[in-house]
């Protein structure tokens, strides 16, 4: 599809959406269900500071949950039991997450690919790329998109103690504060291995739990194709994609935002970021 053609069509998308409400892609977040929250999900990979070998990760797990029902914080974010899975709202919304950044090397092509788009991502950053990568943060804030907490150096919070599990997520809620202007509103375990201490702590910190419904497992290296297929194969109205921009080669990451996105677009998806309801 011709350049031109491909902005024409997506011209009509938009404004049908806009007819269609554009109420429903502000995205409240949908907690899943006892048997959604159970579905596996493979794991993200592992954030590595700049610099530094990338050595693949030893845990490769599904989210992991807490139990019991909700609670609310003093501060009125409620300390849930499972994360968030997908978001809620009318029309074809979706949201593209990208994980262990941010990184030189792989993150500046996808945030040129979304800004040739004009379009929004949430980005869950970990506090040690953040501190090689400040002017990256920078520009995340810049450009729209939204920043999420993904602890400072992506451990297993499973195997932490709790004073160690504060001290990783409220690490990252300063930085990213310092930097994107605001501090983060959402938040997402390492590895997806979530537990009460997680859901706790975000709470108390003021973020909501996120986890994914589309995971591309582009950190296996699959294949440009094969990720561009999970995606669009995974396709859905409140879908919560899962890729990443750090952690290891993600050049075929970087490759298969740019056929799957303009394909969503072309397909009457509106892919944006959520936005909380606050108390």
């Amino acid at each position: 599809m011709q350049k031109d053609q491909l902005l024409t069509r997506r011209r009509a998308l938009l404004t049908g959406a806009a007819v269609g409400g554009a109420a429903g892609t502000a995205g409240l977040l949908a907690k899943g269900s006892g048997t959604e929250a159970a579905r596996p999900a493979a794991p993200a990979a592992g954030a590595q500071a700049a610099g530094r070998p990338l050595q693949p990760s030893a845990y490769r797990l599904r989210p992991l949950t807490g139990y019991g029902p909700p609670r609310a914080d003093p501060g009125g974010t409620p300390v849930r039991s499972a994360p968030l899975l997908r978001v809620s709202g009318r029309g074809s919304t979706m949201v593209l997450t990208f994980d262990d950044g941010p990184d030189p090397r792989y993150t500046p092509d996808i945030l040129d690919t979304l800004a040739a788009y004009d379009v929004r991502a949430m980005f869950f950053v970990c506090g040690e790329m953040v501190s090689y990568n400040k002017d990256l943060l920078a520009r995340m804030s810049d450009e729209g998109h939204v920043v999420g907490n993904h602890t400072w150096s992506h451990p297993l919070l499973t195997r932490l103690s709790r004073g160690r599990i504060r001290s990783e997520m409220e690490r990252t809620c300063d930085i990213i504060e310092k930097g994107h202007g605001e501090r983060p509103q959402w938040f997402r375990a390492p590895y997806g291995a979530w537990n009460r201490a997680a859901f706790q702590f975000g709470a108390e910190l003021g973020m909501e739990p996120l986890a994914w419904t589309v995971d591309t497992l582009d950190w296996t290296s699959p294949g440009t194709r094969t990720i561009v297929d999970r995606v669009e194969n995974g396709a859905a109205p409140g879908v919560v994609v899962l890729s990443h921009d750090a952690g290891g080669d993600r050049s075929q990451s970087v490759r298969a935002l740019r056929e799957y996105l303009p394909e969503l677009l072309d397909s009457g998806y509106r892919v944006t970021v959520p936005r909380r309801h606050h108390v």
